[in-house]
């Protein structure tokens, strides 16, 4: 019988933009070995519409992703939290079975401001940013032993 894959689930405060860009990279570089998901200590209820279209850029698609609230996952076997922002690292609870904890922050491109070429600029920083470090974290995890 196969094993369940192991839950990695990325927190951050709004769930609009750095969690789904972290989960949408690390579901394409990992989703075969990994269940990934995200949500938000305070939800914003949408997904970024500029986080959509970066990730559209790098043929990754967030655009049937929603903003969840953490509590979503209270119940459920998470391996792994990663947070990508300091309030949620700060407000994270332990979750159930939960074996490891990451905080890799980021700037909130949200916060972005000018034209939108300008906040364009700002979302594809970040989005590499997170893909450089959450692809770096899927090599590892394909090369760690299963236990």
């Amino acid at each position: 019988m196969a094993r369940a894959k192991p839950t990695v689930l990325i927190l951050c405060t709004g769930n609009s933009c750095r969690s789904h860009l972290a989960e949408g990279i690390l579901r394409a570089a990992a989703g075969d070995i990994l269940d990934v998901q995200s949500a938000g200590s305070k939800p914003a209820g949408y997904v970024h519409p500029l986080a959509i279209a970066v990730m559209k850029e790098i043929d990754i698609d967030i655009s049937q992703h929603r903003s969840k609230h953490l509590n979503e996952f209270l119940e459920k076997q998470i391996e792994t939290v990663i947070t990508v922002c300091g309030n949620a690292d700060q407000v994270c609870p332990m979750f159930p079975g939960q074996v490891t904890r990451h905080h890799w922050g980021f700037d909130d491109p949200a916060h972005a401001t000018g034209t939108e070429q300008e906040q364009l600029a700002i979302f594809r920083r970040v989005r590499d940013e997170i893909r450089a470090r959450f692809t770096a974290y899927a090599t590892e995890r394909r090369s760690a032993p299963i236990a």
